[in-house]
């Protein structure tokens, strides 16, 4: 069975900040409540959504200027990662997100692991590149290197 919610801020395939969404009842239930993404679209908060809509407006523009801002600092940034390099130019281990994740906490940059995608498997030595998800639908592209370590 149906419910309708109002979303408190964007999320991706259902709708902005603001709008009056219906989606199947689990999925408001267990997902877009508890996380706080949606409220119930009651009498009084469907009253209350018309009075909050500007402000909820300022909200997300503040948050996609500021994801904005981040992007740029990470589309200008360089990673260098040095792994053990075997027969074949075969690397041991791979280089994942959540590498990517903590060397971009160490430059005061925090992004959680599942929101950086990797166009490919990085088993190799080599120059890659990885999409980071930030809010308001911002994507940064941060480019890597991947290196020999000297034994």
């Amino acid at each position: 069975m149906p419910m309708q919610l109002i979303l408190t801020q964007d999320v991706h395939h259902v709708g902005d900040a603001g709008e009056l969404v219906t989606v199947k009842n689990g999925y408001g239930r267990n997902f877009l409540l508890p996380q706080g993404l949606a409220l119930s679209a009651t009498k009084h908060n469907v009253k209350k959504l018309q009075h909050d809509k500007a402000m909820i407006a300022q909200r997300v523009a503040k948050q996609r200027s500021e994801s904005e801002s981040l992007a740029k600092r990470i589309n200008g940034m360089k990673l260098q990662f040095e792994r053990l390099i075997g027969e074949g130019d075969k690397m041991f281990g791979s280089v994942t997100a959540r590498d990517l994740a903590s060397q971009l906490e160490v430059a005061k940059i925090i992004v959680d692991a599942r929101k950086i995608e990797l166009t490919e498997a990085v088993k190799a030595v080599g120059k890659y590149e990885a999409q980071v998800k930030l809010t308001g639908g911002v994507i940064a592209t941060l480019n890597f290197f991947v290196v020999a370590k000297e034994e």
